[in-house]
């Protein structure tokens, strides 16, 4: 289980589990998320939660663990633009980890 913070001040933190981190992977969702400028506002917040809400509608099998996603984390109250950045960190990280490549420059890197 991780901890990333959710908002300027620190008042608000998400529990993200390795669940989380292994569905936003199997659907790919912040592949093509991000535009060019990098810059991850509440926009980009929005266009996540359309993609998936997409997905969701047009699944016919299961979609349990994308909708664990979508109440645990996306559709969270606490989940804001800062959040989100610290999780496309966290699944950065997590990514690096789960190849084994984590450098350590790559461990060093704050989260913020």
């Amino acid at each position: 289980m991780y901890t990333i913070q959710a908002n300027q001040s620190g008042t608000r933190t998400l529990e993200i589990s390795e669940e989380h981190l292994q569905t936003i992977e199997k659907y790919a969702l912040f592949q093509h998320l991000i535009d060019s400028n990098g810059i991850v506002d509440e926009s980009v917040l929005d266009k996540l939660k359309l993609n998936v809400r997409s997905l969701i509608a047009s699944m016919e099998g299961d979609s349990k663990d994308l909708l664990d996603l979508c109440i645990d984390v996306i559709y969270h109250n606490n989940m804001k633009a800062l959040g989100l950045f610290n999780l496309i960190q966290l699944y950065i990280k997590w990514e690096h980890e789960k190849e084994g490549s984590l450098s350590p420059d790559v461990l060093n890197e704050p989260l913020n």
